[in-house]
């Protein structure tokens, strides 16, 4: 940060974001090869064909995350091409249209929703990024890489701020009060984490808490908004609310599997963050269960976070059971996620749902 940024300048423009996206393809080649793999699942030629029925309705979503409100500073303009730019396959968004789709909910009003959790998941990550001491994130630089925490943390607040705005345009209370919810939810799961996520024997149902707030809750109420949008009634909403909860759960451990067997160039970030930050996730509480005193391991998690034992205790991690045992869970709730939308009539977008939750647990990226 130069003298002239401190004085109060505006800061400069984050990079041009070049990296791939959360759902994004692999850059360098297929997926590395202990990491889940793709057999089908809702992909066809490297795109996911289940986000064709929803591709238009994903553009003016699209749309209207670029836009914003009169009278912002540049650097807020800056920051949301930054971020929104930074590529990824929008799945909460596509998963509220194609619930909204589903419960026949009025589309416009539900891409103003879709807009405005796809903002919130964005401002979560500005913050965390911050929190974490991220300098990358999807292959490209974050905000705080380049901006002092102070206009970081309020970028990430005035983007809190205009999904707020978004979705109050959305025309409904219940949902509002959803939005809030969850809000707090992921909020209050990220003080626990940061108070108590670095102990080093976490059971399953302590992770799948965090898990659920870190992840779940948010999928949870982008897959039950279009039932709240068409008042499609309380059965309705509950199996597509339950849906998204063993979605996201099955997604986040994908992803922390992923963090141990995946390379850096897949995940845009370097190999086991979550262990260089002492952080307990599935994949290494297994691991802790048959191999608690692992040497490199226990060096990481009390502090040593030199590359060359950071990147020992990945291997024993990645090459252990723990690793089939974390996924196995993972196939459980996309299970899980599948039966709840049993009760639902046929259609292409429930096959839709069904096939995000196959691809879930079968992604390499």
């Amino acid at each position: 940060m130069t003298a002239e940024h401190r004085r109060g300048a505006s800061p400069p423009p984050p990079p041009v974001p070049t990296g791939g996206g959360e759902m994004g393809g692999r850059r360098n080649g297929g997926a590395p090869p202990n990491a889940p793999r793709s057999d089908g699942g809702g992909e066809r030629g490297g795109e996911l064909f289940f986000l064709d029925l929803v591709r238009d309705d994903l553009e003016r979503v699209e749309a209207i995350l670029r836009e914003l409100p009169p009278g912002h500073h540049r650097a807020i303009s800056v920051a949301v091409d930054h971020l929104v730019g930074g590529g990824g396959k929008r799945l909460r968004p596509a998963l509220v249209l194609l619930s909204a789709h589903l419960c026949d909910a009025d589309i416009d009003r539900s891409i103003l929703a879709a807009a405005a959790f796809e903002m919130l998941h964005t401002a979560t990550l500005v913050h965390d990024d911050l929190i974490d001491g991220a300098l990358m994130r999807r292959g490209v630089e974050t905000l705080n890489a380049n901006w002092s925490p102070a206009a970081t943390v309020l970028t990430g607040d005035y983007i809190f701020a205009h999904a707020a705005h978004l979705i109050s345009q959305a025309d409904s209370l219940r949902l509002m009060q959803r939005f809030c919810e969850t809000l707090m939810t992921i909020c209050n799961g990220e003080i626990r984490q940061v108070f108590e996520g670095r102990r080093h024997h976490l059971g399953r149902r302590e992770y799948e808490r965090r898990v659920y707030a870190k992840t779940a809750s948010l999928m949870a109420l982008c897959t039950e908004a279009g039932a709240i949008l068409s008042g499609f009634g309380e059965a309705a909403s509950r199996a597509l609310r339950t849906y998204g909860e063993h979605l996201g759960l099955a997604f986040q451990i994908v992803d922390d599997v992923l963090d141990f067997v995946s390379d850096e160039d897949m995940l845009g970030k370097p190999v086991g963050s979550d262990l260089r930050q002492g952080l307990v996730t599935l994949p290494l509480c297994f691991f802790l269960e048959v191999e608690s005193d692992h040497p490199a391991v226990r060096r990481v998690l009390q502090g040593d976070a030199f590359d060359d034992v950071v990147q020992e205790a990945v291997r024993a991690v990645a090459g252990s059971s723990a690793i089939e045992q974390a996924l196995d869970v993972a196939r459980q709730h996309a299970d899980r996620a599948r039966q709840t939308l049993d009760q639902l009539s046929p259609s292409s977008y429930k096959a839709a749902l069904m096939d995000i939750a196959d691809f879930t647990v079968r992604r390499g990226f």
